[in-house]
């Protein structure tokens, strides 16, 4: 059974930065998919950004690309994403979650998904 564990989210100021890991245990991240999902107060749960095994491809939400960038170091079993030139907009819980022996595109396109952690809170303001 897969665990997620989602850290670093915190209250940062608009145009700054923060790098949300996901750390897995119970299984090797080798064989997943991993997206990074949020949800604002009352609005719907977005996908953000997710990345393949092995990293070959990498999907990013219009609202993030370019801003964000998603990576995976599969030897600490920990997915990254780094958000940098943070808006108000970007406040939410992010959540990981993962998929396994799918693609990114797959992943992308799903209502559901086999694993998720407990989110961690990301806030954008002066």
């Amino acid at each position: 059974q897969l665990q997620l564990v989602e850290s670093g989210g915190g209250l940062v100021q608009p145009g700054g930065s923060l790098t949300l890991s996901c750390a897995a245990s119970g299984d090797t991240l080798d064989y997943y998919t991993i997206g990074w999902f949020r949800q604002a107060p009352g609005k719907e749960r977005e996908g953000v950004s997710c990345i393949s095994r092995g990293s070959i491809s990498t999907m990013y939400s219009d609202s993030v690309k370019g801003r964000f960038t998603i990576s995976r170091d599969n030897a600490k079993n920990t997915v990254y994403l780094q958000m940098n030139s943070l808006k108000p907009d970007d406040t939410a819980i992010y959540y990981c979650a993962a998929d396994r022996m799918v693609t990114a595109r797959s992943m992308w396109i799903r209502t559901s998904h086999d694993y998720w952690g407990q989110g961690t809170q990301v806030t954008v303001s002066s």
